[in-house]
């Protein structure tokens, strides 16, 4: 027996060193799973909490296994833009928005459309469009194309995004310009009612943070006198990148914008610094106000953030949460008494 014994030990001397110079399979990365936000919004009635991200960053890092034990919707950061989809006119590009929305399918997710009537990340062909006619064709044609390719994938529609300046007066863009901001806004929603009669059509802005505010005020002017004419608006969404201070009023804002469509949401939340209590403030918001349907924040980790110098997201850079992703769960319901559902 101890002969037997010592020859074995002997081979296996022998043999250990060849098999670790075999080539290693690559080693797939783990992430601890963190409790979801997602679940917990939901028992404070809420639809979902949700996050950006793209193809790149679902195939890098710690997203894609982040993602579903966290959250519960998805918009696309990019790829849904103009010139991600159609950078050429009549060339249209699908690869990177209908790889999100496998990934939110498979992953039972939700997602949220973004976005179409738009100044910025905007093809040249279409800005140097100067006729009306054809001006109203491309937009039609780019916003019934995308929308019939995800009818019923898509839970809401950034219909309009960033469409007015900082004194409340429309954006100066070949929309305005050539179309003019009522005739953009009704063109643009009703085209989208009619692509996909099922999906939510909303409005999205930055710098809806304070309910004095001129934007803020000339939004829900403004939407409230679309809505009377018939246009097909059904949410306001309110963006949400923050520095610090502002989240102290950011509720008393965002139920002046709630009480002017049938629903709202949190679209693009992030906050400079990161600070728990100013994250718990804004989410709390939404949690308030009964026709608030969701939280979005604008990314996972600050590695990929675009306001990254700042950390403002709920994992940092090495996709660990933050102690403002704590406070976020911690956030309890109960005070659903601001606005209503219409």
């Amino acid at each position: 027996m101890k002969s037997t014994f010592f020859v074995t030990v002997t081979s296996l001397a022998l043999i250990i060193p060849s098999i670790l110079a075999l080539p290693q399979s690559p080693t797939i990365p783990t992430v601890a799973a963190p409790e979801s936000v997602d679940k917990k919004l939901k028992t404070l009635g809420k639809k979902y909490f949700g996050t950006c991200t793209d193809k790149p960053l679902l195939i890098k890092g710690s997203s894609a296994a982040i993602i579903p034990k966290v959250f519960g919707a998805v918009t696309p950061e990019n790829s849904m833009k103009w010139d991600s989809i159609q950078p050429k006119r009549d060339t249209f590009q699908w690869a990177w928005p209908d790889y999100l929305l496998d990934f939110a399918q498979n992953n039972s997710l939700i997602a949220r459309g973004h976005t179409f009537l738009w100044q910025s990340q905007l093809p040249a062909w279409v800005g140097a469009i100067t006729n009306k006619t054809d001006l109203q064709a491309v937009l039609e044609n780019q916003i019934t194309t995308t929308m019939t390719r995800y009818k019923g994938r898509i839970y809401a529609w950034d219909v309009a995004n960033e469409i007015l300046d900082e004194s409340g007066n429309f954006r100066q863009s070949v929309w305005s310009n050539v179309l003019g901001g009522d005739a953009m806004v009704k063109i643009a929603f009703e085209a989208a009612r009619k692509a996909d009669p099922a999906a939510k059509l909303y409005i999205n802005d930055y710098n809806l943070d304070s309910a004095s505010y001129a934007k803020t005020k000339a939004m829900v002017t403004k939407v409230k006198a679309w809505i009377a004419q018939g246009i097909p608006i059904d949410g306001i969404g309110s963006q949400g990148h923050l520095k610090p201070g502002q989240a102290s009023g950011f509720k008393a804002a965002l139920s002046s914008l709630c009480a002017a469509a049938p629903e709202c949401a949190i679209t693009e939340l992030d906050i400079e610094q990161a600070k728990p209590e100013e994250y718990a403030m804004a989410v709390q918001a939404c949690v308030d106000i009964i026709n608030c349907v969701g939280v979005t924040v604008w990314g996972v980790s600050d590695a990929d953030s675009w306001r990254k110098s700042t950390t403002p997201l709920l994992f940092d850079a090495n996709f660990s949460p933050k102690p403002a992703y704590a406070a976020v769960l911690a956030v309890k319901g109960g005070n659903s008494t601001i606005g209503s559902v219409r």
